[in-house]
């Protein structure tokens, strides 16, 4: 069983390692989302989309889901980047309803490397930032991740970079973020880790980043890990496209636990949940 970190909390929030998996929900408000899930469809009015959105959201409330992560713009390779506008104009209609709808209990993360996008998401009701970019895009979402006091997830981005071993490289990259978020004033533990499955990443180095997980606690962070429905479950299933990648999602959960994870980033919430509870059980430890 992987040592448990201290709690990290924040506002009203409390999360608290390793006594067990959180679960945390994707919606992607947009319309190319390499998951096919994306809810910006043209025939739809801004209100419809947010209607879409949290039907989404409270269903996966009501499947275990505990956190909702909310993005305006696609991450898929090649992904054309949109202005901070549009992005905001995307996401903050349907932060502003979750944050209604849902129980306050619910925790909603705003997947942006826009400081503008953060401030506005944290704004409207979302209590965690996700930088695709681990701080490296946008040099002031780290002061306002330090001044909002909320966590900021960290994800390894090997998109441009020279790699010689995968593991070692994205620990690299993730130490220099853990720094840069220490030196704005980030509190340690308001720091997550992600490993990136397939940011710049080959189907190979995906693989060998799952197996090697467990490596990423010598950084003494909690670890995030979203491999839901990526490239390289379709090509090791024999190029399923991604809804039917369930059972190699699954698979990959499962590991991911066994290696450590503390909170799984999922498009197919009730699956996985069960996933987690029973990968749990055997982990972390179940109690009849």
């Amino acid at each position: 069983m992987p040592e448990s970190l201290p709690a990290t909390t924040w506002a009203s929030h409390r999360l608290e390692w390793g006594r067990k998996t959180y679960v945390m929900g994707i919606l992607n408000i947009t319309p190319d989302s390499f998951a096919g899930d994306g809810l910006v469809e043209n025939s739809l009015t801004s209100e419809e989309i947010v209607a879409r959105a949290v039907e989404q959201a409270q269903r996966f409330v009501s499947e275990g889901v505990e956190m909702i992560d909310v993005g305006g713009e696609s991450t898929r390779p090649n992904f054309a980047p949109i202005s901070v506008e549009e992005e905001l104009e995307r996401v903050l209609p349907v932060i502003r309803a979750l944050h209604a709808a849902l129980p306050a209990d619910v925790i909603i993360s705003i997947d942006t490397y826009k400081a503008e996008v953060a401030r506005q998401a944290l704004d409207a009701g979302a209590a965690i930032i996700n930088d695709i970019w681990a701080l490296r895009h946008d040099a002031d979402l780290a002061a306002l991740a330090s001044e909002r006091g909320v966590p900021v997830i960290l994800m390894a981005n090997m998109r441009g970079i020279e790699k010689r071993d995968i593991v070692s490289d994205v620990m690299r990259f993730l130490a220099g973020s853990i720094d840069r978020a220490l030196a704005a004033g980030v509190a340690w533990e308001r720091i997550i880790i992600d490993p990136g499955i397939g940011f710049g990443t080959t189907p190979q180095e995906n693989l060998i980043l799952l197996r090697r997980m467990g490596e990423l606690r010598a950084l003494g962070r909690p670890i995030l890990l979203g491999v839901s429905r990526k490239s390289t479950i379709g090509l090791v299933l024999g190029g399923l496209p991604p809804e039917q990648r369930v059972e190699g999602t699954s698979a990959a959960v499962a590991l991911g636990i066994a290696q450590g994870a503390d909170i799984v980033r999922v498009h197919d919430a009730r699956e996985m949940v069960r996933v987690v509870k029973m990968s749990d059980a055997i982990v972390r430890g179940y109690t009849v």
